[in-house]
């Protein structure tokens, strides 16, 4: 059995403990990030719940993802027929200097929608390109990050789409940040 040293352990268990909060809870203090309500949603049954802890530490390791990573920038909201059913925000991490995309898909809509396809990146102005773009097909996740991006240096947001079978794609971008 391998033992982790106890520095190792601490930022192992940050990590893990940040992969698995709701998607509003990591962000950088304005209050822009907090999930909408079911009211401002338009959607009773939308709600965010944390992830699953085993598919939220794989993500976020599959991500490379760094622990000290915050949110920057405004939430954006995925719209389909008139209701949210997904958020897409952008994170920075300033020990390791890379942004990286997330994007949450609600609850709401994962109870009618049982197999859906995602991705998410973030979008480079200067570039004019989406990079580290992450995609799953036929999944039924809630939480999902993209790969790190080397682009903190230009303009950025983060980009989620949502796809329903035989539906065209559902997408928004978090605010711009420069």
């Amino acid at each position: 059995m391998r033992t982790l040293s106890p520095v190792k352990g601490v930022l192992v268990t940050a990590a893990c403990a940040m992969a698995m909060l709701p998607a509003g809870a990591a962000q950088a203090g304005d209050g822009a990030g907090l999930p909408p309500t079911s009211a401002q949603a338009g959607e009773a049954t939308a709600t965010t719940a944390a992830p699953e802890e085993d598919a939220a530490s794989r993500d976020s390791r599959a991500a490379r993802m760094c622990s000290d990573a915050y949110q920057i920038g405004s939430t954006g909201h995925i719209k389909r027929k008139g209701y949210t059913i997904a958020s897409v925000k952008q994170f920075y991490s300033p020990r390791c200097h890379r942004n990286y995309g997330y994007l949450y898909v609600w609850k709401g809509f994962r109870q009618h929608h049982k197999r859906y396809a995602t991705n998410v990146g973030v979008y480079d102005f200067h570039a004019k390109k989406l990079l580290g773009l992450r995609i799953w097909r036929n999944t039924s996740a809630a939480s999902f990050w993209s790969y790190p991006t080397n682009t903190v240096h230009h303009c950025t947001a983060a980009r989620g789409a949502v796809t329903v079978p035989g539906e065209h794609k559902h997408y928004a971008y978090s605010s711009k940040r420069c």
